[in-house]
């Protein structure tokens, strides 16, 4: 359950105990250092007196004076410098407008300043939510001011980071009875605050903000968790003590020096471990866990073997993330057991520097700021602020607010692959990368002119999803030109959201009339690779919100939308019609709708086979009702019955949840396999093939299939028909309609 931790000491007449404020203080301060921090705390206290309590309504549960002192409590404990500690006390009074920077620099100095001014470019980030900004309002450019301030002060000192954070912490803290604050302050720390935690290594508060946040968006669930761990909490306590005293036994009669505690679960993260596997609270192996701190490395590995030793362990069940560090540098070794009694038992080790940083994160830099650079507390350091000032290039590049808001989220922060160099740097990628993704994170320009990759020496495809360990040669050309089926997401080049960007980005540049003919171009071969031939393109263009088809053409040209996108439009005209009177009848006829002919009997005709999505015409035929072809169909229009009398007006109607039926033709150069490749692919598109005819000709060693199948939109079979036509030896893969 969330811990707060004990915030200012106020006697029984309300009055505020500095001097105990300070004892509280878990750091070593000089007497000059005392006092200077008590003449902030009096400078913020008379302006909070003079100005009174009301002036700020997001401050109203408690007085920048005390808040003051509440973040820097937080702050001592992550064991920041002094001028860190006299911007948590005097933040807020300046937010407030209690103070000016002016009124801080003279007594407090230039840096004390700067660290408050950069903490009020960073709140801009308060102001609007961060994803989902409505271009109708103006937000989006807004927003991305927001997030530009917000990473600029991270970048310049990563001390502004740790006072927002304190800050946010002090604010989750204190929230009351409003309901609707709650949440807003909870909807923000969850998507913001506690991601950015987790990125900096600062498990001391990511915890904190996690269960406090998640408290106030899904009170039931908290509520829920909360109550099944305090029903075990005595029995869990009894359980810990027993483990503890088997293990102490244990690690003293192998010589080693050792520290165990036990370790709290966090309602947070027993929710989401059961959300993510899809397991019940008690297939949780963690919750009955403890922690062994010992002096080095080889202690870490030889304590492991004692554990091992003592307990089955429970496979697949053991991380060692020594070895392979987590992406915001945790390092721990973890093991799950069947522990006495036959209850799982999960225990981490790790050393004393690396609990630290696991608690701290980067400001464990300044508790080892004279310590040896091998122990890779510094290291760690740097590559966080790397992190951020890749954050921050990348925005300046695309300016893509929803790609750079992802890195914040929880989601990207789990699983990540690290990939090498030829040189034998590291890459940091998101898990599922390809070698294209590790190429545009490599360079812009080397993901342009990327045109193969070797994976461990061997030729691996684009597409190919890379494992930790691997080392990368990216092969290029001189040509550094992207390729526009790159941004399919079907065919699974990028997965990345920054790569994409990057190649969006190449392609918005070009010239309009350049997308609009490229579009055009991708549209018609789409439209036609679909039998669609008779395609209303400014019903569609509308259908997108494009004012005119070009302009439709240009955003598909220039990559900012997919044709996909396009299909699934044409595909959602037949919804509008919900609210007409469908005419009902066989297979996907109850999405026809006959205007005009009163109820005369419909059904498709055989020639032409014409799929929602389609131009269609209705044609009276004598005694059997009307036909419904393709509006460009050659037997009504060379019929000679084809008076303009007997074709009438239709419609599709209403969307069927029911799959369309339609054939499709594929040609090849015939080879060993090409069969089972081809409806491998339909089988991993969950698409049904309800026959298939295959003819052979060896002579030519050339192979045509036609298969009937059921598809559930155009772009699902855009998408298959892609796919199989990249296969090898694949000349052409088809809709026909006759």
């Amino acid at each position: 359950m969330v811990q707060v931790r004990p915030q200012t000491l106020i006697d029984d007449e309300g009055v505020i105990d500095l001097g105990g404020w300070l004892q509280q203080l878990p750091l070593e301060l000089s007497e000059e250092d005392k006092s200077t921090l008590l003449a902030a705390c009096q400078l913020a206290k008379s302006a909070q007196q003079r100005l009174g309590h009301d002036t700020a309504d997001w401050a109203r549960d408690t007085d920048c004076f005390v808040a003051g002192l509440d973040i820097a409590l937080i702050l001592a404990d992550l064991h920041v410098d002094l001028d860190c500690l006299l911007a948590g006390i005097l933040y807020r009074s300046v937010r407030e407008e209690r103070l000016t920077l002016e009124q801080i620099r003279a007594p407090f100095g230039k840096e004390v300043a700067d660290l408050i001014d950069g903490v009020l470019r960073m709140a801009a980030i308060e102001t609007l939510p961060l994803q989902n900004a409505d271009p109708v309002l103006g937000q989006a450019h807004s927003q991305k001011d927001n997030i530009r301030k917000m990473l600029i002060a991270l970048v310049d000192d990563v001390r502004v980071a740790l006072i927002k954070l304190a800050e946010r912490t002090c604010a989750i803290r204190s929230v009351k009875e409003d309901e609707q604050r709650r949440r807003q302050i909870g909807q923000e720390v969850f998507d913001v605050y506690a991601p950015l935690a987790h990125r900096l290594g600062i498990g001391h508060l990511k915890w904190e903000l996690e269960d406090l946040s998640f408290r106030y968006i899904y009170a039931e669930s908290y509520r829920k968790i909360a109550r099944l761990l305090d029903g075990k909490r005595l029995e869990r306590d009894r359980f810990i003590a027993s483990v503890t005293e088997e293990l102490t036994n244990i690690l003293a009669g192998a010589g080693l020096k050792f520290k165990i505690g036990g370790r709290a679960k966090h309602i947070y993260s027993i929710w989401r471990k059961m959300q993510r596997k899809g397991i019940g609270f008690s297939q949780v192996y963690d919750l009955r866990a403890v922690r062994i701190l010992v002096p080095e490395v080889r202690d870490c590995y030889a304590t492991l073997g004692l554990v091992h030793g003592l307990w089955r362990n429970i496979p697949n069940e053991f991380d060692d993330y020594i070895a392979n560090p987590k992406e915001n540098g945790y390092r721990s070794l973890h093991t799950a057991v069947i522990g006495p009694e036959g209850k799982t038992l999960e225990i981490q080790i790790r050393t004393e520097k690396m609990d630290d940083e696991a608690e701290l994160g980067v400001c464990a830099h300044w508790r080892y700021k004279g310590a040896d650079a091998g122990s890779g507390l510094v290291s760690t350091y740097e590559e966080k602020i790397a992190w951020l000032r890749q954050v921050l290039d990348w925005h300046e590049e695309t300016g893509d607010v929803g790609a750079v808001a992802e890195q914040f989220s929880f989601s990207v922060a789990q699983d990540r692959v690290y990939a090498f160099t030829p040189d034998g740097d590291v890459v940091n990628l998101a898990y599922g990368a390809t070698p294209l993704d590790f190429a545009y994170h490599v360079h812009t320009e080397i993901g342009h002119s990327c045109r193969g990759a070797k994976v461990n020496g061997s030729i691996v495809p684009l597409t190919y999803q890379l494992k930790t360990g691997e080392r990368v040669e990216v092969i290029t050309s001189r040509e550094s030109v992207p390729r526009r089926d790159w941004l399919q997401p079907g065919l699974g080049y990028l997965k990345t959201a920054r790569a994409r960007a990057k190649v969006q980005h190449w392609f918005k540049s070009r010239a309009r009339e350049e997308n609009i003919d490229t579009g055009r171009h991708l549209l018609e071969k789409e439209f036609k690779r679909l039998a669609l031939t008779s395609v209303d393109y400014q019903r569609i263009a509308k259908s997108v919100q494009f004012a005119t088809v070009e302009d439709m053409f240009a955003v598909v040209g220039s990559g900012e939308i997919s044709s996909g996108h396009v299909l699934n439009a044409a595909q959602g005209l037949v919804d509008r019609l919900a609210d007409r009177q469908v005419q009902p009848s066989e297979g996907y006829l109850d999405q026809v709708e006959v205007q005009g002919a009163g109820n005369l009997p419909t059904h498709i005709a055989g020639c032409c086979n014409p799929m929602p999505g389609d131009t269609i015409a209705g044609f009276i035929t004598r005694g059997n009702g009307v036909s419904i072809h393709r509006a460009d169909c050659a037997r009504i229009l060379s019929s000679a019955d084809s008076t303009e009398a007997r074709i009438i007006e239709v419609e599709w109607g209403v969307a069927s949840p029911e799959p369309y039926e339609v054939d499709v033709v594929i040609e090849a150069y015939d080879r060993h396999g090409l069969l089972r490749d081809i409806t491998g692919l339909f089988a991993s598109a969950r698409i049904n093939v309800l026959s298939i005819n295959t003819i052979t000709n060896k002579q030519t060693n050339s192979a045509i299939m036609r298969l009937h199948v059921e598809v559930p939109s155009l772009a699902s079979l855009s998408k298959l028909l892609e796919r199989i036509d990249r296969l090898k030896n694949v000349v052409s893969a088809v809709r026909i309609s006759e």
